[in-house]
């Protein structure tokens, strides 16, 4: 098989000359496209089940909360494990599924699942999947400074939630963004006892009354005159003054509304938490990516996006600030890989140069580098792997035996051709060629195969540790 290889390869020249021409220009096209993390992919398809239980303690998620859901879940097909946090008020539930298997299947299947859950959960109470999101989670976290005595932290919250948060998620690869910090309006009804307890109103009756409101009903369908007409009770509204003559009851043919028996505004909600950035109220938003999605590319279209919203900002508000880049982090491990490999192919070039004492050969021999480099990139693509420091370093490694393996045919070669041109009637250079590769092709090719059997185990590891490694296998081989 070498033998054919080599001769063809003497053969046509050209073509191969032209070949390898257009694998390199392909490759770097390639490697310019590939995305970059710091890590390979180690998603394992896990889907997240939140539930909110406002007003309960852990104990009481735990049991009518969580238990039911884990309960439901156990023995679906496919499923690793199942863990569970229970909080004052929420609950959340990890559903592991194995490697390999299709994330939106596995949500379909839970979605099944939950329609049976709901029937056993306390009334108002329903679990909801979450967003599909990346090991890595949180890739940015930026703060919206403002200064309170031009603009209240309502009116910031409000801007971040209706105007930021929507934009961002346009922006494909965003599984999510969560506001932190700010105040989120909402109407307060504060209850007067004095005035429900001298107009005998229940308490439920106001409960009630409250659920309704806001709602459009339907009353049916009047058919007159050949025509049928759609009956509708408009019933929302945004306006505070519709909520606070809200009709809760009827004394004596007098309606009691609401403002009667309760003090009703705008107020903010009670706060679990709260954010600032240089001593001043902030709402920071949490930017979360979903799985194999590029954690640089996508931070160059957050940093677009917040560009072009800091021209319309409300009048207070400061220019979004980045508070963390997960890019940053990204960018300066890969760039320190990068480095490494830089130095040790000027290294090897300096010691080949020292070794040698021929620039020819030297340069032959390097070629090794950036053409096995760059058709390397061919092979990422189609185990559709990214650029990391896993499979940089796989590279950094394999950096001093494509240069040996190269090293040693090269010189056999120039060896070969000085002894042919001492002699009486020198052959051919093609033949002298062949032969000279021929003499050592066999022993680079089992040395390096040696070497490969290293690696070899690293494709049977198991779990994440295989998700790791894996790739540095592959970038080496």
């Amino acid at each position: 098989m070498f033998d054919a290889i080599i001769h063809t390869s003497l053969r046509q020249r050209l073509i191969v000359l032209g070949v390898s021409l257009l694998l390199v220009i392909y490759g770097a096209i390639t490697l310019r496209q590939m995305p970059v993390d710091v890590f390979p992919d180690l998603n394992k398809p896990t889907v997240t089940l939140m539930t909110e239980a406002g007003g309960m303690a852990p104990e009481e998620v735990e049991q009518l909360v969580t238990f039911p859901v884990e309960s439901s879940m156990n023995g679906m097909p496919g499923v690793t494990r199942v863990r569970s946090v229970s909080g004052i008020g929420l609950s959340i539930v990890y559903v592991e599924f194995e490697w390999g298997s299709d994330i939106y299947r596995n949500r379909q299947q839970i979605s099944e699942r939950l329609n049976l859950v709901r029937e056993q959960m306390p009334e108002g109470i329903g679990p909801q999947l979450g967003p599909i999101s990346s090991i890595m989670g949180e890739i940015l976290l930026i703060a919206l400074p403002a200064d309170p005595a031009m603009v209240s932290p309502m009116a910031v919250r409000e801007y971040a939630d209706w105007v930021m948060r929507p934009r961002l998620l346009t922006i494909p690869g965003i599984a999510q963004v969560i506001p932190i910090g700010g105040e989120v309006r909402q109407y307060r009804v504060e209850l007067k006892p004095t005035q429900l307890q001298a107009l005998g109103i229940e308490r439920e009756k106001l409960e009630a009354a409250l659920k309704d409101f806001g709602a459009n009903t339907s009353g049916g369908f009047l058919e007159a005159q050949g025509r049928e007409y759609l009956i509708r009770h408009i019933g929302r509204s945004s306006r505070i003054e519709d909520l606070r003559n809200l009709v809760v009851a009827v004394k004596n043919g007098q309606p009691i509304l609401l403002r009667q028996l309760a003090e009703v505004k705008l107020a903010p909600a009670i706060k679990r938490g709260d954010a600032g950035y240089n001593g001043k109220p902030a709402v920071i938003l949490s930017v979360q990516k979903q799985p194999a999605a590029d954690s640089v590319a996508l931070t160059r279209e957050v940093e677009r996006a917040m560009t072009d919203l800091s021209k319309s900002l409300p009048q207070g508000v400061e220019a979004p600030r980045f508070l963390f880049k997960q890019a940053d982090f990204i960018e300066h491990s890969v760039t320190n890989v990068e480095e490494a490999l830089r130095d040790g192919a000027i290294l090897v070039a300096v010691i080949l140069f020292l070794f040698l004492l021929n620039v020819r050969t030297t340069l032959i021999s390097l070629t090794a580098i950036p053409l096995s480099l760059l058709v390397t990139a061919l092979v990422f693509r189609y185990f559709d792997l990214s650029i990391n420091t896993m499979t940089l370093g796989g590279l950094a490694i394999a950096i001093g035996e494509l240069v040996d393996d190269a090293v040693v045919g090269v010189e056999n070669v120039l060896r070969r051709l000085k002894l042919n041109r001492d002699l009486a009637e020198p052959r051919p250079v093609a033949e002298v060629i062949a032969r000279a590769t021929l003499e050592v092709r066999s022993a680079i090719v089992y040395a390096t195969f040696i070497i490969v059997l290293v690696f070899v185990p690293l494709f049977v590891l198991p779990g994440i540790e295989g998700r790791l490694f894996t790739p540095l296998g592959v970038a080496y081989i």
